[in-house]
């Protein structure tokens, strides 16, 4: 079972943080065909939490938390490696985030068909589909105050 981890960019060292990106390249840009800006400059915000789910030294889930100027926890980067797909880790990271976010409203942008996936866990569309990098998506957010 793999171990789940949690750090903020200051207490991330090297190989990890390079081992964090090679996972995130290899889906998004790579097996997904987008072709962007993947370091946006959001991983090394003091406020920004990187967790992942780690087999053996190797990262096979991440997602990271970042805090919008309005206070909500944005929930992005969410992947698994192709092998470990099927396993419940993203769903494994995602209880963890939400923890972390404890009663504050969360937000994410969902690839269009993982949209019952994230309402599983009380996220609701909030607006209407677009298409990001060729891949339709929707906004999505959960806010535990408003039930």
């Amino acid at each position: 079972m793999p171990i789940l981890r949690t750090r903020r960019f200051a207490d991330l060292d090297v190989a990890t943080l390079y081992a964090l990106l090679q996972l995130r390249v290899a889906v998004f840009v790579v097996e997904q065909e987008c072709a962007y800006q993947e370091l946006d400059g959001r991983d090394t915000d003091p406020q920004t939490w990187h967790l992942w789910l780690d087999r053996a030294g190797t990262p096979v889930a991440y997602l990271r938390l970042l805090t919008d100027p309005d206070g909500a926890v944005r929930i992005g980067r969410v992947c698994v490696t192709p092998a470990a797909r099927g396993d419940g880790y993203a769903g494994r990271l995602l209880t963890a985030a939400l923890e972390l976010a404890g009663d504050r409203v969360c937000v994410l942008d969902a690839q269009s068909y993982l949209v019952r996936f994230y309402a599983g866990f009380g996220f609701v569309v909030t607006g209407p589909e677009y298409v990001e990098d060729g891949i339709p998506h929707l906004p999505m957010r959960r806010d535990l105050r408003a039930g």
